[in-house]
């Protein structure tokens, strides 16, 4: 059964709250961080992406970066900015997007529930991610950023929080750049969440693959360093916020394709029937749109002869009857010609891409429902790349975990 633990946050004082929250540190790239942190001191980005404070060629992987991070956080933690809390506290965090609110718990989970698969993983790491996580871990001695978890909830879990936010003023409520409303609020009382999380067998990894294995990791190597470990040290935890699967929302993941055979339409043709002037937008599971030659072109998907989850999902049924067979693409995750649009950029972006040609085709998907990735996550299975985008994303910098 499922652990959540309380913990001692680290947090900024609410007037400082707006400057330091910073998104994840893996949605922008580091010309986009740099930007984003200009003017703001105390953003978190300085920790989460410290190599914006280091000369423009260093290498994200240098010893420096992970150094650099571990001193911002220190001077972040003992600044004027930041408090850590007398008391061990679950939280509860609401985001509302576009008038669509989402609200999960925020506590810290056990890396022995990730090593056991009680936390089920539906896509595979990257040994390289996976080294850069855990070494920041390591060396900033803290866990700075939340995963995204979700479960099955009988009910008692969104009565709680509902019950908990009508009856109490939240620690903050800010609403950023993006017009994304985030609200957090305090549970000191915790007793009754960490009992009903204890019914919910399983719990999945939403968002956050790879800090989840960093997790896991740095708790192995610490573990090694410590003869009398007890499993109980605050590095065997690490930070989630866990929402209910019927709160989640995600967007599609798209594509685009740099180089196309020059009668990619007529292969497509042949087995297919093409819809021209097709929506960008698929309307339902099973379509797809295609970005050529200044036209979308849409596509329904052929069944799959196998039963199982994975094999049934669209990018799945894409992979096999035209990433393969046409474009000559085998594996998304190392095929230097194909490349990722997270949802939230639209399709506009598709089009963009490949108007100034930087890209010779966009490809719009349907998205993956969160029913479909708890099915193949319970399946032991995993997803192709990139085949869910979740938003909105949390804003990282308002509770820290340190060990």
């Amino acid at each position: 059964m499922a652990v959540i633990k309380p913990f001692k946050a680290w947090r900024p004082h609410p007037e400082f709250a707006e400057e330091v929250a910073c998104v994840p540190y893996d949605v922008i790239n580091t010309s986009e961080a740099k930007q984003l942190a200009k003017g703001k001191p105390n953003s978190f980005l300085n920790v989460i992406r410290p190599e914006i404070d280091l000369p423009a060629k260093t290498s994200v992987y240098d010893a420096k970066v992970y150094e650099k991070g571990r001193e911002n956080l220190h001077s972040l933690l003992q600044s004027d900015a930041f408090i850590q809390e007398d008391k061990h506290a679950i939280y509860i965090y609401r985001l509302i997007m576009n008038g669509r609110s989402q609200t999960g718990i925020f506590g810290c989970v056990s890396v022995d529930d990730y090593n056991n698969d009680v936390i089920l993983k539906h896509e595979l790491t990257r040994p390289d991610k996976e080294d850069d996580r855990t070494k920041h871990i390591l060396t900033q001695q803290a866990h700075a950023e939340p995963v995204m978890l979700t479960f099955r909830d009988t009910g008692s879990v969104t009565h709680f929080m509902n019950n908990h936010m009508d009856r109490n003023d939240p620690v903050y409520d800010l609403t950023t750049e993006d017009g994304i409303q985030h609200t957090i609020w305090k549970v000191e009382a915790s007793d009754t969440l960490v009992s009903e999380f204890q019914k919910i067998a399983k719990l999945y990894v939403a968002d956050g693959h790879h800090r989840c294995a960093s997790a896991a990791r740095a708790a192995k190597e610490q573990a090694s360093q410590n003869p009398e470990h007890e499993g109980t040290e605050e590095y065997n935890f690490f930070p989630a916020v866990l929402f209910p699967m019927d709160q989640m929302e995600i967007l599609a993941y798209n594509r685009i394709v740099f180089s196309i055979p020059d009668n990619f339409l007529k292969q497509l043709e042949e087995k297919f029937t093409v819809q021209k002037k097709a929506k960008p937008v698929p309307a339902k599971k099973g379509m797809v749109s295609f970005y050529v030659n200044d036209n979308w072109y849409g596509i329904t998907l052929k069944p799959s002869e196998k039963t199982d989850p994975a094999s049934n999902l669209d990018i799945s049924l894409l992979q096999n009857q035209v990433l393969t067979p046409i474009l000559n693409v085998k594996d998304q995750r190392t095929d230097p010609n194909i490349d990722f649009v997270g949802g939230i950029r639209g399709t506009n972006e598709l089009e963009n891409l490949v108007d100034n040609g930087e890209a010779s085709l966009g490809i719009s998907l349907y998205p993956t429902s969160i029913e479909e990735l708890l099915d193949v996550s319970d399946a032991g299975q995993l997803m192709p790349p990139k085949s869910t985008w979740f938003e909105p994303k949390l804003r990282s910098g308002l509770l820290v975990h340190t060990f």
